[in-house]
């Protein structure tokens, strides 16, 4: 492979690195925890864009389990917003023979 040649396929990689990241904002994940009476949402750049939590779980009395059913909901969607990511990034550097880049 010649300089010019890698420099337009360092080039394509480089924009096709921009578009999914771009992308990865108007993506999302969800996840739920408490038997689903909390839901989480996170975009693909990691942001918690929407939580919901049942009322029924709400017991003053028990703040303690609200907060980890919450965290736990959040963490999840975490994760899988980080492994979307990933996957998305893998799929365009093992286009180009490379390795992934998180």
């Amino acid at each position: 492979m010649n300089r010019q040649s890698m420099i337009k396929q360092a080039q394509l990689l480089q924009k096709k690195l921009l578009e999914a990241q771009e992308n990865l904002e108007t993506l999302t994940v969800e996840a739920t925890a408490g038997g689903g009476m909390v839901k989480a949402i996170v975009n693909g750049k990691m942001k918690l864009t929407s939580l919901a939590i049942d009322p029924e779980i709400i017991d003053p009395n028990e703040v303690e389990i609200l907060e980890e059913i919450v965290t736990a909901a959040i963490n999840e969607a975490l994760q899988k917003a980080q492994d979307l990511a990933q996957e998305k990034m893998n799929a365009i550097t093992g286009q180009m023979g490379l390795p992934g880049t998180f």
